[in-house]
């Protein structure tokens, strides 16, 4: 699997991890400007490991939805190039408006990730990728909603949560419907699996019909 250009697999402690070069954010370990990137706090973190390929690149422009305190998405920015950051609630934008200091090209925004109209005329059109990681039921319908800020030849890469979308049900279930529903509107290139990293999680890259 090829990793974006700005992330490596460096040496941490004596193991190996994740890496991007950026001012530090969450207390991670930062050794020769390298940050590790710890799967088991971020979703797209945990999608690399598991070597799905995303499709993602250095420089690309990125929506991503879901940023909460900017933990992930702070990633993407010291890799990316203009990474757009939504996020519903205030308390965790506060925190990314801090993130954002120290990343120009990092925008965040208090908006809700399931009404795009609302921020659409800020984020630019034709975005290389979306990347997604929404706690609310509904996960293909905001995909699917988000869709119109996408190149043709996008990459959707979002982490379903089952839990989020159907407590009761089994995973494998509600990943299928959620799959399904995907579907109206985008070719599924692959998925995997999150464990051990998220358990009842799926990873999923798509491009736009």
């Amino acid at each position: 699997m090829s990793l974006p250009e700005g992330v490596q697999r460096r040496e941490f402690d004596g193991g190996e991890a994740l890496a991007t070069r950026g001012e530090p954010v969450y207390g991670e370990p930062v050794v020769d400007g390298w940050r590790r990137w710890d799967a088991h706090r971020s979703k797209l973190g945990a999608t690399f490991a598991h070597g799905l390929d995303t499709g993602l690149s250095g420089g690309n422009g990125v929506l991503y939805l879901g940023a909460a305190n900017g933990t992930t998405v702070s990633h993407v920015a010291d890799f990316a190039g203009p990474t757009y950051a939504v996020e519903f609630a205030p308390r965790p934008v506060r925190d990314l408006l801090e993130v954002a200091e120290d990343r120009p090209n990092l925008f965040p925004l208090l908006k809700d990730a399931r009404k795009p109209e609302t921020y659409a005329h800020v984020v630019e059109a034709g975005l290389d990728a979306v990347v997604q990681d929404v706690a609310t039921r509904g996960q293909a319908d905001v995909a699917l909603a988000n869709r119109r800020f996408l190149r043709e030849d996008g990459r959707f890469v979002g982490a379903i949560k089952a839990r989020s979308e159907d407590v009761t049900r089994e995973p494998e279930a509600v990943f299928e419907d959620v799959l399904d529903r995907l579907r109206e509107g985008y070719e599924v290139l692959g998925t995997a699996r999150l464990e051990p990293h998220h358990d009842d999680h799926l990873a999923v890259v798509a491009t736009p019909k």
